[in-house]
């Protein structure tokens, strides 16, 4: 193990959190262990219907207990990201009732993705590696 790094395991990825060493030495680090977590969900919007789209995020409840910052990226013409950071895995999975919830709100704009996915395409893990 390095000098001034504390040994993180968290959902079985292993990391290294730099304690007691902040600043000019490692100034992009992540300091202390808490390992964030993303959820990102994939969806194509049925013509016309973008903005109601966006609408709905626009006016949707999201002041949930770990939710640190959402983002909606255009990806391809109808086609949409949601990028999420939560402070870990915990608030993430606590938090999927409220997101399906917000999806039923608007669910009747997205075009089924097909191959057997439905309306949404979602993945979501922990930090393994904080590159910025």
């Amino acid at each position: 193990m390095r000098t001034g790094a504390v040994r993180a395991v968290s959902a079985g990825a292993e990391s290294y959190c730099l304690a007691n060493t902040r600043g000019a030495l490692f100034p992009a680090v992540r300091w202390g262990c808490t390992m964030t977590a993303f959820n990102v969900v994939r969806f194509r919007v049925k013509p016309g219907r973008e903005q109601e789209f966006l609408d709905a995020h626009k006016t949707a409840e999201s002041d949930w207990p770990g939710l640190e910052h959402a983002n909606i990226v255009r990806t391809g013409e109808r086609t949409y990201c949601i990028i999420a950071e939560w402070t870990d895995m915990d608030a993430l999975a606590k938090a999927r009732p409220n997101m399906i919830a917000t999806l039923d709100t608007f669910r009747d704009t997205l075009e089924d993705l097909g191959g057997g996915l439905g309306v949404t395409d979602p993945v979501s893990g922990p930090v393994v590696l904080a590159l910025r």
